[in-house]
């Protein structure tokens, strides 16, 4: 018990090292090479938070884990979803960048359907994976061909680079993504043993320990990010992860499976459509102000905590289990929409007016 628990601490400190670095050299690094730091979050962050996804998911298709497997890029993308978001939102409120509105967030949401409807005949073939992976290039190339500058900085003094040397920052943030999937791994490891003395089904495990545990990172930096006022980076690394733990984890996983991959009945009838509720709530969300303010992420808490209870009270069988699903089905998601769909159109209405009145005032 001892040691996972030193492991444990190991991993938190590493995780939060990692991410300071990450953030840190990332954000010079964009602006080094000139380009906008929400390209750098869709790519260089998502794909480095991902990695311990990618490393957990082939591992568990090579060894004919796929329960574990499917379970983790599923529940990671709702933790991505509604821990991580909600969690910085209420630190600080996140800016959303309109490019992520406009293009990444439907692309999140038509991937994350396409899977789901993959998926209803009970099982992902190697030709499937092999579309995810042909998805993926395709969305890199959009990402390469996206419009984007660094922000201009402010005049540094003289003889001094504000944004060092780019050997550093690619180093460094190199390093930062080490400490990070390293933190991660001996999280997960040291969770996993805990999870397993309490004898949690390995289902569970994938959705929970294992999917929060591989989100850390998004999780660390994220709150980072946020905290540093890289409120770009925060969000755009969740978006760009959600998207490449379906299109590269689970495309690339599929491809080093023997067989095609089973799809459990309880992960469609359940987790998947709670990962695409989620995923259409971010749309309302994001476009209201282009923020994330700190009610919204305070909302999307409270539904990825009910989301972890419905799963321990289902597996238990709980006798309140229909309760809970009664007062979730006919009150607090009813609330929950009409509160997000009054503040969206309240939103739109006002701009209507507003661009409006501008236009208004330019003719005159």
């Amino acid at each position: 018990m001892i040691i996972p628990l030193l492991w444990f601490v190991a991993g938190l400190i590493s995780l939060i090292g990692g991410a300071e670095l990450l953030v840190r050299y990332v954000s010079k690094l964009a602006l080094k090479l000139g380009v906008s730091k929400l390209v750098i979050a869709l790519t260089v962050v998502a794909f480095g938070t991902s990695a311990p996804e990618l490393a957990v998911s082939i591992q568990a298709s090579v060894d004919g884990q796929t329960d574990l497997m499917l379970g983790n890029i599923v529940g990671s993308n709702i933790s991505n979803t509604l821990f991580i978001l909600g969690l910085s939102a209420i630190f600080i409120p996140l800016k959303v960048h309109k490019n992520l509105i406009k293009s990444d967030v439907p692309i999140m949401l038509g991937i994350t359907l396409l899977i789901y409807f993959l998926s209803l005949n009970g099982s992902l073939s190697v030709w499937e994976s092999g579309l995810l992976v042909l998805l993926l290039v395709i969305y890199l190339f959009f990402l390469s061909r996206k419009k984007g500058h660094a922000e201009i900085p402010s005049v540094p003094e003289e003889g001094k680079d504000e944004g060092g040397s780019l050997l550093a920052n690619i180093l460094f943030s190199g390093l930062g993504l080490v400490l990070l999937v390293t933190g991660a791994r001996w999280l997960i490891n040291s969770s996993l043993i805990f999870a397993e003395m309490a004898g949690i089904s390995e289902l569970i495990i994938g959705l929970t320990v294992v999917a929060i545990g591989t989100s850390l990172p998004e999780i660390v930096t994220s709150l980072v990010a946020a905290i540093r006022g890289e409120r770009d980076i925060a969000v755009g690394s969740v978006v760009g992860s959600n998207i490449l733990n379906f299109l590269a984890v689970l495309g690339f996983a599929g491809l080093f499976s023997p067989n095609s991959i089973p799809v459990q009945q309880s992960l469609l009838d359940f987790d998947f459509l709670v990962l695409i509720a989620a995923t259409i709530a971010c749309i309302p969300i994001f476009y209201t102000g282009h923020k994330i303010v700190r009610w919204e992420g305070a909302l999307f808490l409270f539904f990825y905590f009910a989301y972890l209870f419905y799963l321990f009270l289902s597996t238990t069988d709980h006798k309140f289990l229909d309760v809970f699903i009664n007062v979730m089905i006919f009150f607090v998601i009813p609330v929950a929409i009409i509160t997000i769909l009054y503040h969206s159109i309240s939103e739109w209405i006002w701009r209507a007016r507003y661009v409006g009145l501008f236009k208004t005032r330019k003719e005159e």
